[in-house]
């Protein structure tokens, strides 16, 4: 199989840019590459933070559609890496068949995964400390940040990335995946049985709060009646924050060799 189209897809908090040295990395080796922003993002992080309101009330599907009509424009079906939330949108849209793989890294829990960790459920405080936030944009501080993204890194990197990269986000992802072993028809449910399927690589962060190991190891689980590729990769000292801190390279040059191993 052969793709050389690399589409990154980001999580809650942080700006699309921040993709910035995994596109230059996956160029340097041949791949077409871009990280276009969720539905209402602006282009740069400080038009972000001022225009809060347009990424608001976007939830899941909305993000899926978005990402499903960029796809649709390619002349073929690209590679998706996500992370976060995105790595959960990565995975909806590998199972509809509309990428030629996927690398989920920290994703956020799909429908049928049931462990909440502690960790888990403090680092999304900010947003579930009000029911109104459904609908609305939440900002995350320094403070937040730091236990949610970076509590593996120096306390002056966590705030550093803060500074260069946080940006407010919708609040109904959160909501819609925290509901959906109750709802069933969950926009946080994924194809996980889709056989004919391309290769999927989950990585998570041994130290992640927001997503930690035991959400990927269940959500691995949820593959086990699908005889399509699906790997797990565990990097046991990084934190959520593992795709844009000191140590991406490290991250990066996996997704590489992964995606060499599957001939892609």
């Amino acid at each position: 199989m052969t793709a050389n189209q690399i589409l990154f897809i980001h999580g809650l908090w942080l700006h699309s840019a921040s993709w910035q040295p995994w596109l230059e990395l996956f160029q340097e080796h041949g791949y077409r590459t871009s990280a276009p922003g969720w539905p209402g993002e602006p282009d740069t992080v400080q038009s972000a933070r001022a225009a809060a309101d347009d990424v608001a009330g976007h939830g899941i599907d909305d993000v899926v559609e978005h990402y499903a009509a960029l796809i649709a424009e390619l002349p073929a079906p690209p590679i998706l890496i996500g992370h976060s939330f995105g790595g959960m949108i990565a995975q909806k849209l590998l199972g509809q068949d509309r990428a030629a793989a996927a690398i989920a890294i920290d994703a956020a829990q799909i429908k049928g995964v049931l462990p909440l960790p502690l960790s888990a459920l403090r680092s999304t405080t900010p947003v579930f400390k009000n029911p109104a936030n459904r609908n609305r944009a939440v900002s995350l501080t320094a403070a937040e940040f730091r236990y949610a993204f970076g509590n593996a890194i120096p306390a002056e990197e966590s705030d550093d990335l803060y500074e260069r990269w946080a940006v407010p986000a919708p609040g109904k992802p959160l909501f819609e995946a925290a509901a959906a072993n109750f709802n069933p028809h969950s926009a946080a449910k994924v194809d996980t049985a889709n056989a004919g399927r391309g290769p999927l690589l989950l990585i998570t962060g041994g130290k992640d709060h927001t997503v930690p190991e035991a959400v990927t190891r269940a959500t691995l689980k949820q593959y086990r009646h699908s005889e399509a590729v699906t790997d797990l990769l565990e990097f046991p000292d990084r934190g959520h924050s593992l795709v844009v801190d000191h140590g991406w390279r490290e991250v990066a040059d996996a997704c590489l060799s992964w995606l060499k191993s599957q001939e892609l």
